[in-house]
Formats: C-alpha cells, sequence, structure tokens
C-alpha cells in the first residue's frame, strides 16, 4: 500500500475511485490491463490521500444532487478499507450533502455500512451492485481467492433486501470451458432471485481479454486449469471479447428466468435506473394523490 496526493476524484459521470489496484486476486480481472498505464504493481493498493478532501468539496459544491458511483476499477470494501475507512467517510459525506451512491463489490465488508445505505436510501437511493461468477465454492476460491465466496455475497444480497436496500447482480465473467454450464448459471440466478434483486446485469456469457490482463490469467490458467490455456489460444486468438461456446444457450436461460421472475435483464435499463437520482418530493406527491 502507498499514498498518492490526486487533482481530482470525480469524473464527469460522477464516478469515483478511492483506491487503485485490489487485492482480491481474480485471475480475470479487467483492471490489470496495461490500457490503464498503472505503474505501479496492481496488488500494491495506491490510495488517494486526499480524496476526502477533493470529494466534500465537489458535493458541496454541486448545484444538482447526483448519483455517486464506485467500484468499477477498484472494489471499495477491500481489506484496507476495514482500517482505513476511505469508503464509510465518503459515504457520511455523500449523506451530509443529500447526494445519492451505488457501487460494485464483492466483499461483505460493506454490511458494516448498512447503516449508512439505509441513511442514504431513506433520504435519496442507496444501490448495492454485487458481482457473482461462479456458484462452486472451490472454483469461486481459485477464480477469487481473497474475497468471500458467492455464498457468502448471496448472504449479503439477503440482508441488504431485508434492509430495503435494492440491489443490483453482475453476472460476468463467465468464463469459457470453467464456469460456463447451466448449473451454475441456474444456481446463480437461483440466489438472485430468493434476494430479491432488482436487476442482473449481464451482456453475454463469455469475458473480455487484453494486454496485461491476458498475460495475468494465462498465467493462472497453467497453474489451476491445465490445457486450458491453449484452448483459449486455439478458439480466441487474441480477441478482447471472448464468448462462450455455450453463449445461446445459456442467455436463453437467463433471460426467460430474469424475465418469469420479473427481475430487470437489460443492461441500459438498468445503468438509467442505477444513475438516475430520485426526485422523492414527485414520489411523495404521487402516493397521496
Amino acid at each position: 500500500m502507498h499514498y498518492r496526493q490526486v487533482k481530482s476524484i470525480l469524473s464527469p459521470k460522477n464516478g469515483m475511485n478511492l483506491y487503485r489496484g485490489c487485492s482480491h486476486g481474480c485471475i480475470y480481472c479487467d483492471s490489470r490491463s496495461s490500457v490503464y498505464q498503472m505503474n505501479h504493481e496492481f496488488e500494491d493498493i495506491e490510495v488517494k490521500e486526499n480524496a476526502l478532501d477533493l470529494l466534500k468539496k465537489s458535493l458541496k459544491n454541486k448545484r444538482q444532487k447526483v448519483m455517486i458511483g464506485t467500484g468499477s476499477m477498484a472494489d471499495p470494501y477491500m481489506p484496507i478499507e476495514k482500517g482505513l475507512e476511505y469508503t464509510r467517510s465518503a459515504l457520511k459525506l455523500i449523506y451530509k450533502y443529500g447526494h445519492g451512491f451505488t457501487c460494485i463489490t464483492k466483499s461483505d465488508l460493506i454490511l458494516r455500512d448498512i447503516d449508512l445505505l439505509k441513511k442514504i436510501n431513506e433520504n435519496t437511493k442507496a444501490v448495492v451492485q454485487m458481482t457473482l461468477t461462479t456458484s462452486d465454492e472451490e472454483l469461486c476460491r481459485i477464480l477469487e481467492p481473497n474475497v468471500c465466496t458467492t455464498k457468502r455475497r448471496a448472504e449479503v444480497l439477503k440482508r441488504l433486501n431485508e434492509n430495503n436496500i435494492p440491489t443490483v447482480v453482475w453476472l460476468c465473467p463467465i468464463l469459457p470451458f470453467i464456469n460456463d454450464n447451466e448449473k451454475n448459471i441456474n444456481q446463480i440466478l437461483d440466489y438472485c432471485i430468493e434476494s430479491d434483486v432488482k436487476g442482473i446485469i449481464c451482456f453475454e456469457m463469455g469475458m473480455t481479454l487484453r494486454d496485461g490482463n491476458r498475460q495475468y490469467f494465462y498465467k493462472k490458467l497453467d497453474e489451476d486449469f491445465p490445457g486450458v490455456k491453449e484452448k483459449y489460444i486455439t478458439h480466441f486468438k487474441s480477441n478482447y471479447h471472448i464468448p462462450s461456446p455455450n453463449n445461446a444457450k445459456l442467455m436463453k436461460i437467463f433471460n426467460k428466468r430474469t424475465s418469469d421472475a420479473g427481475i430487470m435483464n437489460n443492461a441500459s435499463e438498468i445503468f438509467n435506473y442505477l444513475y438516475e437520482f430520485p426526485d422523492k418530493n414527485t414520489t411523495k406527491q404521487s402516493v397521496l394523490f
């Protein structure tokens, strides 16, 4: 871990990353890609030392209330968050200045902040996005070795639902020849239905690979899945999009089961929901009249 001063914290679309790099160890992580020009070891997490001061200034000066998002490049609930509490401090600022919040995580540490999530949700909107990739607990420990398993994440989703905090699941990546099977997809969908998730984001059954990410992923395939790297090279060469050979069959299951359960499955619709700041006054008036 190391610290760095930064010039800004919020993107033009109100996204932020308080940390850079990650310790979860997910073998498929796109954030390792060279295109992001990370100038330090991926596991040597960069802490944006002045991020909270910058965030306070940005939130205070915003003319309109917005949804603040985090987690696209680094999980906001990595183990170092337990001690540093940058994410928790950011939540306090978001609540104080009346903005909404959404994040992407794989960690059950988010339950620590359920009190703040509830406060934000009662005042504006807080949505938790959780990534689920495999229902096989042993496989999960290989693919995502330093974070809680899928079964525990499903428990987190249920707990959030019990506290009226809406959730969205990222069903990805689905790795060809590893977890692209009906049993896996159906079990994850079972978890989602049981947890009453609002939506599930799944562009297709597959993954992406590019320089930096590909080399690390192939190294891990050699370690844990002998012979599978050669299948990737034969089938996909150096392509960015890596679709599962079972994509059509699995997407049919996904679309039917989500539609039957009343779960949003259109990515554009879900993104609109995530970043639409609620008008609580309009909602209250519609209830009254």
